[in-house]
């Protein structure tokens, strides 16, 4: 019983639903409640890139890892890929982008995201969800024993969307707003 009053809890806390679920348009407090969700979800991403990229994750947990890191996104986002080697930039999908990253053929990898924040409002599309954009840093180094390094900043740009779900708790329908994140576009890699 505890755990499905902290489960209802939860829906009402993160979500802002309450008897206004049935409004299209977000008020300011849901708004600030859907923008920290959005927040927390790219950070809980860069928790999971560490992850996946950090060599010394077991396989196992870091096919764990990208099952929860796949969770976060709308099926069929891309995220984009960019070196410093070359002004192309390479776009994969979400599984795909883990699987490679993984792979990389350095001794150690470490990734940081940095200076997460909100570059566009929310905006309501004609299909009722919301879209926005989330830019982030990202600070890439590998190394290897025989000496090979590689180093850059990446700016991204991490579409964000809004949609109502429906869920049943106890033969009760609940509406609440959800963020799932989208592609990922490289805008800027630096030294």
């Amino acid at each position: 019983m505890y755990r499905f009053k902290f489960i209802i809890a939860a829906f009402f806390c993160l979500f802002i639903i309450g008897g206004a679920s049935a409004q299209d348009n977000i008020s300011p407090e849901r708004k600030q409640a859907i923008d920290s969700l959005a927040l927390e979800k790219v950070r809980d991403l860069s928790k999971y890139i560490s992850i996946i990229g950090n060599k010394q994750t077991p396989f196992s947990e870091a096919n764990r890892v990208m099952d929860r890191a796949e969770e976060l996104f709308a099926e069929g986002s891309e995220m984009g890929v960019s070196s410093l080697n070359s002004k192309e930039i390479n776009y994969y999908k979400v599984r795909q982008y883990f699987e490679r990253l993984m792979a990389l053929n350095y001794d150690r990898v470490n990734i940081k995201w940095y200076d997460i924040h909100y570059i566009s409002d929310l905006e309501r599309q004609p299909d009722g969800r919301y879209v926005g954009v989330v830019t982030i840093y990202q600070r890439f180094e590998g190394t290897s024993d025989d000496g090979m390094s590689y180093k850059d900043t990446t700016k991204k740009d991490i579409t964000i969307y809004v949609e109502r779900k429906k869920t049943q708790i106890q033969g009760r329908t609940i509406e609440f707003w959800d963020v799932l994140l989208g592609d990922i576009r490289v805008t800027e890699t630096t030294a």
